[in-house]
């Protein structure tokens, strides 16, 4: 079974015009997943984030300004040259951080073995003390922090196929031995972390493409790389950083990844879960700004999820 997270209150986050991240990437996932092939999932509201699930990934200055920077109604605030925040957005970053956490628990829990969390903003880019690229709080890192501190589990994976390496994750957790992080992400860009020298305490593995990279050489560096990594370190849950801004038609990189490819390795995934996790997976929506390709590659990982 495949349980959804999700909350009206993502769609109220609105950044304003110009920005490629807006609410008509939530409608155009959602209504991905609004036919019948997709019936049988099991669909939830996202609870909010507590401010000490937070606290594990967040310094306290940092969840503070977020939660004190709502602007009035109709008015936008700026936080970095690529994020703002509406009066929306608070409730949408507690939500959207909140569906990670119950999602662990839902499959920790054995209530279900698989979970997508459909929420914005999305989160890998967010620090410890600093909100960027789009992301408020770091939804997927919150998820690892709850699932160590609330379940006591000793290894937990991330995996993120994202084109912008996932710098946010990787800063919490490169001096924390019981999670690993791999990424495949476009070198150079956008924020120019992810270098595959950077291990961490030997739990950072990246791995870069060249613009124009595509299925042959995203395929070649999970086999050969990422996924030998995380079948070494045998994690007892395995989060995902869905990100489907490497698909050929995304305006922000240079990749050109199909949704076959996004169905192939959620598949290599599902089968790395089942071989060391018990199957448990909890996925989160991460980028992809193109509507039409989101909405299919979204189908496609679901789909995966899903068999």
């Amino acid at each position: 079974m495949l349980r959804l997270y999700t909350h009206p209150a993502c769609l109220q986050h609105d950044p304003g015009p110009g920005y490629p991240e807006q609410p008509a990437r939530l409608r155009a996932v959602l209504q991905a997943l609004d036919h019948d092939q997709f019936s049988a999932i099991d669909r939830v509201e996202a609870p909010r984030v507590t401010r000490e699930q937070l606290q594990r990934v967040h310094d306290e200055r940092h969840i503070e300004h977020i939660l004190s920077s709502r602007p009035a109604e109709g008015d936008t605030c700026q936080l970095d040259p690529d994020t703002a925040m509406s009066a929306g957005s608070v409730e949408a970053a507690l939500r959207a951080a909140g569906a990670g956490v119950a999602a662990v628990d839902a499959v920790l829990g054995g209530t279900t073995r698989h979970a997508f969390c459909a929420v914005r903003p999305p989160g890998h880019h967010a620090t410890a003390s600093q909100a960027m690229g789009f992301c408020l709080f770091n939804n997927v890192a919150v998820a690892a922090a709850h699932a160590l501190a609330a379940h006591g589990l000793k290894r937990v994976a991330i995996a993120d196929f994202d084109v912008h390496h996932g710098n946010g994750t990787q800063a919490t957790f490169e001096r924390e031995p019981r999670v690993m992080f791999v990424s495949s992400h476009q070198w150079p860009l956008y924020p120019g972390t992810g270098e595959e020298g950077e291990h961490g305490t030997g739990n950072i593995v990246n791995g870069t493409l060249s613009p124009g990279a595509g299925s042959h050489e995203f395929r070649d560096l999970w086999n050969s790389v990422l996924l030998p990594h995380l079948d070494a370190f045998k994690p007892q849950l395995l989060l995902i950083s869905a990100g489907f801004d490497a698909h050929a038609s995304d305006p922000l990189a240079e990749l050109r990844l199909g949704q076959n490819d996004y169905a192939w390795i959620t598949e290599q995934l599902v089968t790395l879960a089942h071989e060391h996790a018990d199957g448990r997976i909890v996925s989160s929506l991460e980028g992809g700004y193109d509507l039409a390709a989101l909405a299919s590659s979204t189908r496609a990982h679901v789909q995966a999820l899903m068999e």
